[in-house]
């Protein structure tokens, strides 16, 4: 280097890299943060002597201020639904990549006026690095609590009516677009749906891509038959939609759980799958492999749902600006459609 050029001072994210840590960690492990594991707080040393890295002072300032961990808030009452296989995957996804960036997974359920006022507490508090929330409905008021935090918030699913700036989504419409003109080529043309919460934005986008593929192919919709995305839910609105229209041919449920309920009402009702009706679900879970008939389905990535939005929060605790993202989904053909 010529003498009189002043040498280019080291980055955090070079120290990052050469550590072979996230930025987070690698900022936590400057200031003495908790929750950094003693092999990562010596790779980082190592690579500050190495790079002669001198930490900015407001960074430092800021740093020392983090919690070093995220919060997952669902909007729900019952506390089972952690159990839930499609919640499951979600926390085993979000679990995996914040453990990567040494950030521990607290797990909240607001959906009542005490636990909203605790998600609310924990918000103001600052009592976390950054929330991801799921399961919004229509006029939650944890959107606005959200819009309204001082800290990083990633959406699962964009919530009605609101249009958040970081969010992670699958292709709801698309998906279900997908389903609805498989069962369509396959020669049904009275096909149903057992769409879910209209209140949700994938309740509303899996019905979109139905009505849709419907009109595209010259078909008139049925009106929906709602459920709540539980096994009950779909055998009830199957049993409507039997007596609505007994001579359907095709049904498209937005969601397995509903899907298997739906199988379990055909077959009480003497309708064979697919001989006399053809059904295909949303979501890949387990239960859509194990119905009897296997349940034909749109497979969407769930763990890469909660993988996805965490990663987000992460490089939004970094300070970096990602953008939402959607996610691909695909038809997995089965047995019954």
């Amino acid at each position: 280097m010529a003498e009189g050029v002043p040498r280019r001072q080291s980055t955090l994210d070079e120290v990052a890299e050469l550590a072979g840590v996230s930025r987070s960690v690698a900022s936590r492990a400057l200031n003495n943060a908790p929750h950094v594991s003693r092999a990562k707080r010596e790779a980082v040393e190592r690579a500050v002597r190495q790079l002669c890295y001198v930490p900015n002072p407001t960074a430092r300032a800021l740093a020392t201020r983090q919690a070093g961990a995220a919060a997952l808030v669902v909007s729900g009452e019952d506390p089972s639904i952690f159990a839930d296989p499609f919640f499951a995957q979600v926390i085993v996804g979000a679990s995996a990549a914040l453990e990567d960036a040494d950030l521990h997974l607290m797990l909240c359920l607001a959906a009542s006026d005490r636990g909203r006022k605790r998600v609310e507490r924990l918000l103001r508090s600052k009592g976390a690095d950054g929330v991801m929330l799921m399961a919004l409905r229509e006029g939650d008021p944890l959107a606005r609590v959200a819009e309204e935090a001082e800290m990083p918030v990633v959406f699962c699913g964009r919530p009605v009516g609101s249009d958040p700036r970081w969010y992670v989504d699958v292709d709801n419409v698309g998906g279900a677009r997908a389903a609805t003109e498989h069962l369509i080529t396959a020669g049904r043309t009275r096909v149903a749906t057992i769409c879910g919460r209209l209140d949700t934005e994938a309740g509303r986008a899996r019905h979109r891509g139905y009505r849709d593929a419907m009109l595209a192919a010259g078909l008139d919709p049925y009106p929906p038959e709602s459920g709540d995305f539980t096994e009950s839910s779909g055998a009830a609105a199957m049993r409507a939609l039997l007596a609505r229209h007994p001579d359907l041919d095709g049904v498209f449920a937005a969601g397995d759980n509903m899907g298997a309920g739906a199988l379990r009402a055909l077959r009480e009702a003497g309708r064979a799958v697919p001989g006399h009706v053809a059904v295909v679900g949303f979501d890949d879970l387990a239960v859509a492999r194990l119905a009897d008939p296997p349940l034909t389905t749109v497979s969407q990535p769930i763990e890469g749902l909660g993988r996805e939005m965490a990663r987000m929060l992460v490089a939004l605790i970094d300070g970096r600006d990602p953008t939402p993202l959607i996610l691909p989904t695909r038809l997995v053909v089965r047995a019954s459609a």
